[in-house]
């Protein structure tokens, strides 16, 4: 049978308990039964069934008890109770209060599979709104993650992976690579997403003011300490902490930190009592920690404390097949912004962007395509609309090897052309789909494929 549940069936009569038991047998359900509240909620406790199926009114306790119960343990248990005439308005005050549905008696076993049916289907569909509510949350979390490398690919099927487990990540990656972006992808599909989510930026804070914004402080521990004051630590309890650029905290403070992270409680500056800490711990840091601690800046011990999960952001120069489809999505995002809609990038203006080694990363990109929207008055982005430091730059890498007879800009609308062809593939050629896949609006994808010299009958075909 398609759709066979567990079902539980409390009713103190024999002959129908015992007769609607085997009723449910036939038809595929696997089913228990109980004479009694107590022996009923003992099965349950043990079995935790998909539906329970209980009279109304039982020596010992009777269906609202049944409810109350049941509802406590497993919410998403469908009861159905079993009612005489007389009790139908009792029966309807328990759906009030959450059963599924009720049966008069005397009913025939058809009625009672149509109940039993109803619930199934309903709970099909609650399962299947979770599974797409869940699909969507991660598609709109990683939608500014953007690249279709391998290395970009690996990453955010990692990020999946591990989002659901509560154990401390570390994110390394070089500046602008995108490690916030990634830790906020990992809070949002992970458990604690509806928790607070406090972000610890330790290059920022002044080392004398470090503890006070971890731990809080009591009344009077310092001159302008008027009122006590909860720490980050402390604020972010049942949530999640992110503490950016770990590498660049004080040594005096990792010794604390490391405490903190053993034992799960903080003691306020100026205080003497202990408050527990429920958190999870996200780190990232754009220093080679390993290093860091042979330098003796940070502490060894914390080192391998913090270093359960390690997430590593490859720089955007050892993923260039990214860039095109990075600066299609921030020319997109600036045009739109700045009111200059349907603009492209000429062919030098394509090959700088791909020549460039980008010390600064998705970042730098980003940066340098808006300034080149805002300064450029036509429709076409040429090189002399970038930054200086990219039309400055000389290629010195496998990248740009200057005896190839394919000139960069070349190989920028080659490579266009094949990411474009494959996202087509993918989506059935549908451009709406394929456009979405690659960050950019179907009008756009279509202004493209034509500058890429599609075939016409691609150009014409609808979705």
């Amino acid at each position: 049978m398609k759709n066979r549940v567990k079902i539980l069936v409390i009713e103190d009569e024999p002959s129908i308990r015992l007769g609607l038991t085997n009723v449910l047998k036939q038809v595929g359900h696997t089913a228990e039964s109980a004479g009694c509240l107590a022996d009923g909620m003992d099965l349950f406790y043990r079995g935790r069934h998909d539906i329970v199926i209980s009279d109304l009114v039982m020596p010992g306790g009777g269906g609202m008890e049944v409810l109350d119960k049941v509802r406590g343990i497993s919410p998403e248990t469908g009861v159905i109770i079993m009612t005489a005439f007389g009790t139908v308005k009792t029966a309807v005050e328990a759906m009030r209060l959450g059963a599924f549905d009720y049966i008069s008696k005397p009913f025939v076993p058809e009625e009672l599979m149509i109940v039993i049916d109803k619930f199934i289907s309903k709970r099909k569909i609650e399962e299947e709104n979770v599974a797409l509510r869940n699909e969507l949350r991660q598609n709109m979390e990683f939608q500014n993650i953007l690249g279709e490398s391998p290395e970009i690919k690996k990453l955010r099927e990692t990020v999946r992976t591990i989002a659901g487990a509560d154990s401390s990540v570390i994110i390394y990656g070089e500046t602008g690579t995108g490690k916030e972006l990634v830790a906020d992808a990992l809070f949002a599909l992970g458990a604690r997403d509806e928790r607070p989510f406090i972000k610890i930026n330790c290059a920022a804070i002044p080392d004398t003011l470090f503890e006070a914004e971890l731990f809080g402080y009591e009344k009077g521990a310092f001159t302008g300490a008027l009122q006590r004051k909860k720490g980050k630590l402390e604020a972010a309890e049942g949530g999640t902490v992110l503490f950016d650029e770990i590498g660049d905290m004080p040594l005096p403070v990792q010794a604390k930190l490391l405490r903190v992270l053993e034992e799960k409680k903080v003691c306020r500056v100026g205080g003497n009592e202990y408050v527990n800490i429920d958190a999870r711990f996200l780190y990232a840091t754009a220093r080679d920690l390993k290093v860091a601690v042979k330098a003796g800046a940070f502490r060894n011990d914390l080192y391998y404390r913090i270093n359960v999960l390690p997430l590593h952001i490859p720089p955007l120069r050892e993923r260039r097949e990214d860039i095109p489809l990075l600066a299609a999505h921030f020319l997109e995002l600036f045009s739109g912004k700045y009111g200059k809609s349907g603009m492209v990038f000429s062919e030098p203006a394509a090959a700088l962007l791909m020549n460039y080694d980008y010390p600064g990363n998705v970042r730098q990109l980003k940066h340098a395509i808006e300034m080149a929207v805002t300064v450029c008055t036509e429709p076409s982005i040429k090189d002399c609309h970038l930054p200086p430091e990219l039309r400055e730059f000389e290629c010195t890498n496998e990248n740009c090897d200057k005896g190839n007879d394919i000139s960069l800009a070349g190989r920028v609308r080659i490579f266009e052309k094949d990411l474009i062809s494959r996202a087509l593939e993918e989506t059935g050629w549908k451009k709406s789909a394929a456009a979405e896949k690659l960050g950019i609006c179907r009008r756009t994808l279509w202004k493209k494929m034509r500058d890429l010299q599609f075939p016409d009958a691609m150009l014409e075909k609808d979705d």
